[in-house]
C-alpha cells in the first residue's frame, strides 16, 4: 500500500474515522484544531456526527453522551481546553465509559503559548479531574504512530470501559510524514449490553450508567481493574540493555534523543534510551533491561521535569535521575550527550 503524505493532526483524525469513530465533539484551539477542521468534512462522508461545541466543557459531555449510547466517541482538546476536559474525563471513569481524547500538547502555563511542549505529563497520568482515578496514556512519536495508536486507543477503551488519553504535541501534530493508513472499520453502535438504548429499541430495559451506585463491589471492581491495566505498559528500548546512562523520552523528544544515542556511540560513549509508549501504565519492566545503568536523564520540553519522579519509582531510587528540559525550543541531541556525560562525571563513575 503506497504510502500518503499527512500532517499529524490529520492523521489522528482520519485514523479515528477508520478505527470506527462516528462521533465527534470538540472546540477549535491550537495546535490540535486542524482534527476539528478535518472531521467537520470527514465525519459526514461516513455518515457520522461532528459537532463544533461552544467549549470544551460541553465537548467532553456531549462524547460522554455519545459514549454511553455505545459509539466510538472523540474529543481533541490542548492547553487550558484540555483542562476543562478533566471533569468530564473523570465522570468516564465513573460511568465505566470507554472514549477517546487527545490532548495535543503546548508549553504552558495557564494559557501558554502554541509552540510544542510536554508540560501536561502529570495531568496526563495523574487524573487531571477530582477523585481517584487514573487513564490509560498512549504517547505517540510520529505521524505514523499518531495513525496506528488510535484504534489502539478505541480498542483499550472497550476492553476496560475506561477512557483513553493519547498525548501527542505540536511538533508531531504539525509535522508531515507519510503514513500507512489501515483498512475502514465500522463499529456496531449496538454491540455492548451495557450502553444506554433508546426509544428505537422498544421495551429495552433502562440502564443506568453510573458504576458506584450500581455496583456493591466497585472498590474491588475497580482495583482489579486497575491492576489489569498494568499489563498494558509499552515501550521502545534502544541500546540500553549496556548503557552507561538511559535516557527516556517519549513523543518529539524520543526522536532527539535517539539521534543522541547514535552520536554519542559514534563517539564511543554508552548511552541508550527508553522510550515510554505508555505515559500510563509507566513502563517499569522497562528498566529490567538495564543491566549496565550507571545514571538515568529524562529529556523533556518542560522545566520541571515532569517525568523523572516515574524514572525515580522505577528504579527504586537505586540510581541517581536527572533531567535535560527545555521550554520554548526542541532539546538538542549535542546539548543531551554533554548533560549525559557530565552526570556520569558527577557521580564519579
Amino acid at each position: 500500500m503506497a504510502k500518503e503524505l499527512m500532517k499529524g493532526n490529520e492523521a489522528l483524525a482520519e485514523a479515528a474515522i477508520r478505527a470506527g469513530c462516528r462521533f465527534y465533539s470538540g472546540y477549535p484551539i491550537t495546535p490540535q484544531t486542524e482534527i476539528l477542521e478535518y472531521l467537520s468534512w470527514r465525519m459526514d462522508e461516513v455518515g457520522g456526527t461532528f459537532v463544533q461545541t461552544e467549549s470544551e466543557l460541553a465537548g467532553i459531555n456531549m462524547l460522554l453522551g455519545a459514549a454511553a449510547a455505545g459509539a466510538r466517541a472523540l474529543t481533541s482538546s490542548a492547553g487550558p481546553g484540555f483542562s476543562l476536559n478533566q471533569e468530564g474525563i473523570s465522570y468516564l471513569v465513573a460511568a465505566d465509559l470507554p472514549a477517546v481524547i487527545i490532548d495535543v500538547m503546548r508549553i504552558g502555563t495557564g494559557l501558554g503559548d502554541i509552540a510544542q511542549g510536554q508540560g501536561d505529563y502529570w495531568q496526563l497520568t495523574r487524573g487531571g479531574g477530582h477523585g481517584d482515578y487514573r487513564t490509560i496514556v498512549l504517547a505517540p512519536a510520529s505521524v505514523q504512530e499518531n495513525c496506528d495508536m488510535m484504534e489502539t486507543a478505541f480498542d483499550l477503551a472497550e476492553k476496560y470501559r475506561h477512557p483513553v488519553l493519547i498525548a501527542s504535541d505540536a511538533a508531531i501534530g504539525q509535522m508531515a510524514e507519510g503514513v500507512n493508513l489501515p483498512e475502514l472499520r465500522e463499529h456496531n453502535i449496538d454491540s455492548f449490553d451495557w450502553a444506554v438504548r433508546g426509544c428505537r429499541h422498544g421495551d429495552a430495559p433502562r440502564k443506568i450508567q453510573n458504576t458506584y451506585y450500581t455496583r456493591p463491589d466497585y472498590v474491588e471492581y475497580l482495583r482489579d481493574k486497575y491492576a489489569a491495566m498494568d499489563s498494558e505498559q509499552r515501550w521502545e528500548s534502544y541500546m540500553a540493555d549496556d548503557a552507561d546512562v538511559v535516557l527516556v523520552a517519549y513523543g518529539i523528544s524520543s526522536r532527539v534523543a535517539k539521534e543522541a544515542v547514535n552520536e554519542a556511540r559514534a563517539e564511543g560513549f554508552r548511552l541508550g534510551l527508553i522510550r515510554p509508549i505508555t505515559l500510563w501504565p509507566f513502563p517499569n519492566r522497562a528498566f529490567e533491561e538495564c543491566k549496565n545503568a550507571k545514571a538515568y536523564m529524562t529529556v523533556e520540553i518542560n522545566i520541571l521535569g515532569q517525568m523523572a519522579d516515574d524514572v525515580r519509582l522505577a528504579v527504586r531510587d537505586t540510581r541517581p535521575v536527572d533531567f535535560y528540559g527545555t521550554f520554548f525550543g526542541l532539546p538538542e541531541s549535542d546539548v543531551i550527550v554533554e548533560k549525559a556525560k557530565a552526570m556520569l562525571e558527577k557521580e564519579g563513575k
